[in-house]
């Protein structure tokens, strides 16, 4: 049985491909979410999951940098981006991410279930007209795209949050320079943690220098 979740912030399109995959009885939705902070947060919960259908464009954490979060975390986890997006750069840098699959949304559901065995024995199933863009992108990667930069998508405030952090501030100092509670500058600080994927002061810090964030 193949553990499968569905991550799209289009819930309509999210019972769309549930229905296409309902005709097979080797597949078992264990998770839905809408966008990609949500799926990491459910993955830290219930990694068990051996393949996702991953939307792109999404609020909060889109598709391509939610793979690379997921394949960081969970390398076993395959991911088949499945998108109305075929633009030479969305498909670059979801390869890049990790992406073991590529499909557009118009696949019919023979071809959607055909292209995760396929991509659970190890293949790389896409679109044929993404794999044809794909080869031509390979043959000039280098030259032409850049290494895909994570976007966090940390807030403002979460930010300044962050700055404060970096300076060893207590997180009463840190709602007294912010005009804060310490309850509100505690829940900015767990969303922080939840989208740099770190546990701690030290990590998240270690983390958001390394990025630039601060």
């Amino acid at each position: 049985m193949t553990r499968l979740a569905i991550v799209d912030d289009n819930a309509f399109l999210q019972r769309a491909v549930a229905e296409k995959l309902s005709f097979f009885d080797d597949i078992d939705i264990r998770l839905t979410a809408s966008n990609g902070l949500e799926i990491l947060q459910m993955l830290d919960q219930n990694p068990h999951i051996d393949l996702i259908l991953m939307d792109i464009e999404m609020p909060v954490c889109n598709g391509i940098d939610a793979t690379a979060l997921v394949k960081q975390r969970h390398p076993q986890i395959k991911i088949i981006m499945l998108t109305v997006f075929d633009d030479d750069d969305n498909i670059f840098s979801a390869i890049r991410a990790g992406a073991d699959g590529y499909l557009l949304k118009d696949v019919n559901p023979r071809e959607l279930h055909q292209g995760i065995l396929e991509t659970l024995r190890g293949g790389a199933t896409m679109t044929p007209s993404i794999a044809l863009k794909t080869l031509r992108l390979l043959r000039n990667a280098p030259a032409n795209h850049p290494e895909p930069k994570i976007d966090f998508s940390l807030t403002a405030r979460e930010t300044e949050v962050l700055e404060q952090l970096s300076k060893g501030l207590k997180y009463d100092t840190i709602a007294a320079n912010l005009f804060l509670s310490a309850g509100t500058v505690r829940k900015h600080i767990e969303n922080i943690y939840a989208k740099l994927q770190v546990h701690n002061k030290i990590e998240a810090i270690q983390k958001a220098r390394s990025n630039n964030l601060i």
